[in-house]
C-alpha cells in the first residue's frame, strides 16, 4: 500500500480514519464534560469562513441578528406540545441555583428554582414570545431575525462536530402574513445554505423536503439539502422549516391585517450548525489528512522557510516574508490570498507535512538554492502523490489565483464523482433495495419511486436506512413503489444517515 500521513485509511476504518483527520489538523477535542468538546483555533478559524459566508447571505436576504437566552423557562417549553415531544429526551434542565458545602465537605446544589428552566434546545418558543410582544399589525411584518448562538441537546452517542452535547450554529426564525410569504421564506433560506455548502463547501448537496416522519416537530413541512460522505452515509447539511401557525397559535402571535381583521401569523425557522465541519472533513478529506476549499481555508498559502543555521538564514526569512506580502496583496475571488511564513522553530519536512494535514490547499518551501534560482518548491494539496513542482516566484504570485480556483473544482468534481459512482436510480423492487442496503460499512443513495405511505418507511428502519427527503428535482417516471410494489407518487432520496 502507498505510505500516507496518516495512521488510520478510509478502507481500514472510516470512523477511526475521521477522528484521526480531527486530530492530525488539530481541530478540536473532546472536554472534561461529557459529550462536549473544545473546538481549537484551526477548527474555529474554518467555523469562521463558514459563519461568515452564512452570515453575509442571511443579512443580504433581510435578515437582522439578534441574541436571546441560554435559558427557556419549562412552562414556555409546555405551550407546543408537538414540539417537547420531539426534543424532550434531548433536554438539559436547570433545577437548582447557588452551590454550598455538604457534610462531606463537596460542594452541592442548594437552593431549589421556582420553575425549572431548560437549557436552549432550539428558540422556537423563547422567540415566539417576543414575537407576540412585538407584533400588533400588518406594519411589523415580515420579522426575520437570525441568532447565532450555542444550544445543548443531550447526546448519547457523542462524536466530534457530528453530534456534541452542546454545538455551536445559527437559527433564523421568521414572521409572515401570509402562508405564500412564508413558503417563499423558507425555500429561499435553504437555497442560502445551499449556495454555502455547494459554493463555498464545494459539497454536492440533493434539495428536497422532508416526510411527515422525519419533519422537524411542530413544522407543517421541513426542506433540507443532504450531502453523501465518502462511507456512502448522507449528512443533513442545513433545514428550513416551515411551521405554519402551530408556533403561532401556541404564542398567541396575532396582527391586525389593513382590513382590521386580527390573524394569526405565518412563521417559518431555519438553521445550520458545527455540523458543516464534520460534512467538510467527510467529503473531501483524503489519507493524508484534511483538504479544505480555498473560500473555507483559514490560509491559501503556507511558506515554509529552509533554515540550515547559517548566513543564508536572514535572506531566506526575508525573502520569505517579502513574497508572503506580495501574495497577500494578489486578490481571488473578491478577497485578499490568504499567504503566511510558518517561522516557528521546527523541521521544515515536519512543518510541510503539518500544513498539508491540516489541509491548506499551497504550501511553498523556499531555501537558499531557490534563492539563487529566483523559484519556489510547491506542494499542491490536491497533488500530494506527485513531486514537488518548482515554479519561478513571478510564475507563482501571477498564477495562485488560478491555482486556487483548480484546487477548488477539483475537489467539488471528485465529490460529484464519488455520488454519482455510489448513487443507484434502478434499483426496482424491494429485494434488490435491501441487497443494497446490507452491507453496515460503504452504501450509497438509491433513488427511487415511492408510494408515499408513511407505514412503509417502518419497513426500512431495520436495515438503518431512512427517507433522507423528496427530491426537488423529479424524474417523472411512472414506477411502482420500491418498498411495497404500489403505484409511487414521488421520487424519494434513500440512505443511511448521519
Amino acid at each position: 500500500m502507498p505510505k500516507t500521513a496518516l495512521r488510520i485509511t478510509r478502507e481500514q476504518n472510516f470512523a477511526d480514519w475521521y477522528l484521526e483527520v480531527i486530530r492530525e489538523a488539530n481541530l478540536a477535542e473532546h472536554s472534561g464534560v461529557r459529550g462536549c468538546m473544545v473546538i481549537k483555533p484551526w477548527g474555529y478559524a474554518i467555523w469562521e469562513r463558514v459563519q461568515r459566508a452564512l452570515d453575509d447571505l442571511i443579512r443580504a436576504t433581510g435578515h437582522d441578528n439578534v441574541y436571546f437566552p441560554v435559558f427557556i423557562p419549562l412552562e414556555l417549553i409546555e405551550k407546543e406540545a408537538t414540539h417537547v415531544e420531539g426534543f424532550a429526551k434531548e433536554m438539559a434542565v436547570v433545577t437548582h441555583h447557588r452551590l454550598v458545602k455538604g457534610e462531606d465537605g463537596k460542594l452541592v446544589p442548594a437552593a431549589p428554582l421556582e420553575s425549572p428552566l431548560v437549557v436552549r434546545p432550539t428558540s422556537e418558543t423563547m422567540i415566539g414570545e417576543s414575537f407576540a410582544r412585538w407584533i400588533q399589525s400588518y406594519r411589523d411584518l415580515p420579522m426575520k431575525l437570525n441568532q447565532w448562538a450555542n444550544v445543548v441537546r443531550w447526546e448519547l452517542r457523542p462524536r466530534l462536530f457530528l453530534r456534541t452535547t452542546e454545538f455551536l450554529w445559527q437559527e433564523g426564525h421568521t414572521a409572515h402574513a401570509t402562508k405564500e410569504e412564508a413558503l417563499e421564506e423558507t425555500r429561499q433560506m435553504l437555497e442560502v445554505y445551499r449556495e454555502v455548502v455547494e459554493g463555498a463547501m464545494k459539497i454536492p448537496v440533493i434539495p428536497g423536503t422532508k416526510t411527515p416522519g422525519e419533519r422537524f416537530p411542530g413544522a407543517d413541512e421541513t426542506h433540507s439539502i443532504e450531502a453523501m460522505m465518502q462511507d456512502g452515509r448522507a449528512l443533513q447539511a442545513g433545514t428550513s422549516h416551515f411551521l405554519g401557525q402551530n408556533f403561532s397559535k401556541a404564542a398567541n402571535i396575532q396582527f391586525q391585517d389593513k382590513d382590521g381583521e386580527t390573524r394569526f401569523v405565518y412563521t417559518t425557522s431555519w438553521g445550520a450548525s458545527t455540523r458543516l465541519i464534520g460534512a467538510l472533513i467527510m467529503t473531501h478529506s483524503d489519507d493524508d489528512g484534511l483538504r479544505l476549499p480555498p473560500r473555507i481555508a483559514p490560509r491559501h498559502l503556507v511558506i515554509v522557510p529552509i533554515l540550515r543555521g547559517g548566513d543564508q538564514d536572514g535572506k531566506v526569512l526575508a525573502a520569505a516574508h517579502a513574497l508572503a506580502q506580495r501574495l497577500s496583496a494578489e486578490r481571488w475571488e473578491n478577497e485578499a490570498v490568504r499567504a503566511t511564513v510558518d517561522t516557528r522553530d521546527i523541521n521544515a519536512a515536519d512543518k510541510r507535512w503539518e500544513w498539508i494535514k491540516k489541509g491548506v490547499p499551497l504550501v511553498a518551501e523556499l531555501g537558499p538554492r531557490d534563492l539563487e534560482s529566483g523559484s519556489v518548491a510547491l506542494t499542491r494539496r490536491d497533488r500530494i502523490a506527485e513531486k514537488k513542482e518548482i515554479l519561478p516566484i513571478e510564475t507563482l504570485v501571477g498564477s495562485v489565483g488560478s491555482l486556487l480556483s483548480a484546487f477548488e473544482r477539483t475537489l467539488l468534481e471528485q465529490a460529484l464523482a464519488y455520488r454519482a459512482q455510489r448513487t443507484r436510480e434502478d434499483v426496482a423492487d424491494f429485494a434488490a433495495f435491501q441487497e443494497f442496503f446490507k452491507s453496515d460499512d460503504r452504501t450509497g443513495f438509491v433513488i427511487a419511486p415511492w408510494s408515499g405511505d408513511p407505514a412503509s418507511e417502518a419497513k426500512i428502519a431495520a436495515l438503518g436506512v431512512t427517507i433522507r427527503c423528496l427530491p426537488y428535482r423529479q424524474s417523472g417516471r411512472k414506477a411502482p413503489c420500491v418498498l411495497t410494489g404500489k403505484p409511487s407518487v414521488t421520487d424519494a432520496l434513500f440512505a443511511k444517515a448521519y
